[in-house]
């Protein structure tokens, strides 16, 4: 009688503490996808620069800013936003900066303005914040707005500061300094356009188990 007791008792703790235990479960589950979606977002912003930051025909060429829209358009928890393309970014900077100093890259991947950059990308994830990307049409609207924002405020930065490449501190030198970032824009334009369907099959496939170009 006492082992059928005890036997009873188990079975109500198995009931009782099931639902908690499946729960938790999930839970795991859930954060190991997004830490491998966190991952590829990683490779994703290395990779591109270690193929494309070198050769200047190919400037701007990046992820970042799609995923920077992407975190924006889908993270509900705004303070949670960030930290996708942060991570990328400072991540894939980090990479860089010690292919650089094994000599394996030409340039250094942290730098002294970097703060500057970041801060235009976290306001790009700000945009994502207001289109939500819903709907194509707004995702379209991000696309371009993002890469063009970024473009203004970083070309006229560069200019107020020392003129860009050698340009004159009035207005043609301001216009001439807009027209040497042109290629710049085209490239993260580009980008933006392919990685953003990269990125969100990407989410969709490893974080909701969907394979479908939306999101949700």
């Amino acid at each position: 009688m006492l082992l059928i007791h005890r036997l009873r008792k188990i079975e109500v703790c198995k009931i009782y503490f099931q639902p908690i235990f499946v729960a938790n479960n999930l839970l795991m589950k859930s954060q190991s996808r997004i830490l491998l979606f966190t991952l590829v977002l990683v490779v994703l912003a290395t990779g591109s620069k270690l193929l494309f930051a070198p050769k200047i025909e190919w400037s701007g060429f990046s992820p970042i800013m799609a995923i920077a829209l992407f975190s924006g358009m889908i993270v509900k928890d705004k303070s949670r936003s960030f930290l996708y393309p942060l991570i990328a970014l400072f991540l894939s900077d980090v990479l860089v900066q010690v292919f650089y100093t094994m000599g394996l890259f030409p340039f250094a991947g942290l730098y002294s303005y970097q703060w500057f950059n970041y801060s235009l990308i976290l306001l790009i994830t700000l945009i994502g914040w207001v289109l939500k990307g819903k709907n194509y049409s707004r995702i379209i609207t991000g696309v371009v707005a993002g890469p063009t924002l970024f473009y203004l405020i970083s070309n006229i930065a560069v200019w107020a500061g020392h003129g860009g490449w050698g340009r004159p501190m009035n207005f043609s030198g301001f216009l001439l300094c807009m027209q040497d970032g042109l290629p710049f824009y085209k490239n993260s334009l580009i980008a933006t356009i392919f990685y953003l369907p990269v990125v969100m099959i990407s989410y969709n496939a490893l974080v909701k188990k969907s394979y479908s170009l939306k999101l949700s």
